[in-house]
């Protein structure tokens, strides 16, 4: 083959590329079209369907943005008097433990006086009432010994029978 014929050849072989080039350009340019127009009708059926939807809600958020900025200045003043009282009644229940504390530590030293008082009365009536009358019982005890021992001989006398006098109490019960 000489140089002229794989000229033609090549530049056929060229013209056909271009040729199918083009024929995939045409193929994309109408299936672009076609998507465009797909797409162009989607967008208005969207803007027919959701912009009155997007106006609602505007005119919704519009109506209801007033009473949300109310709600919210309500429960921002509403904490801050809860705030307040929870800090007034901390106050007082501190106040009242501090209270009590002082009188149950005034009720204690009072309780502990009293029962040391109780605790050196009942020393001074030990030592100053039922020491002397131990003393006196046993001097009583003593005596009433001696005179039946002076006059046990009478008992005997009676048939040797002794009577049993009661014995008198040791303590006295105050």
């Amino acid at each position: 083959m000489d140089n002229n014929s794989l000229l033609v050849v090549f530049i056929a072989i060229t013209a056909f590329a271009v040729l199918l080039q083009a024929g995939l350009l045409a193929g994309m340019y109408l299936a672009m079209r076609k998507s465009s127009a797909k797409m162009e009708a989607l967008a208005e059926e969207l803007k027919s369907k959701a912009l009155p939807a997007l106006d609602t809600v505007q005119t919704v958020l519009a109506e209801i943005k007033p009473k949300v900025e109310e709600i919210v200045e309500n429960v921002k003043d509403t904490s801050s008097s809860v705030r307040d009282e929870v800090h007034r009644v901390e106050a007082t229940v501190n106040d009242v433990v501090d209270r009590a504390r002082l009188q149950i530590i005034r009720l204690d030293e009072m309780l502990t006086r009293t029962f040391d008082r109780v605790e050196h009365t009942s020393d001074v009536v030990q030592k100053t009432v039922m020491s002397p009358v131990r003393q006196v019982t046993g001097v009583i005890h003593g005596v009433t010994a001696g005179f039946e021992f002076l006059l046990g001989n009478r008992g005997r006398k009676n048939g040797g029978a002794r009577e049993r006098r009661p014995v008198p109490q040791d303590e006295m019960f105050i």
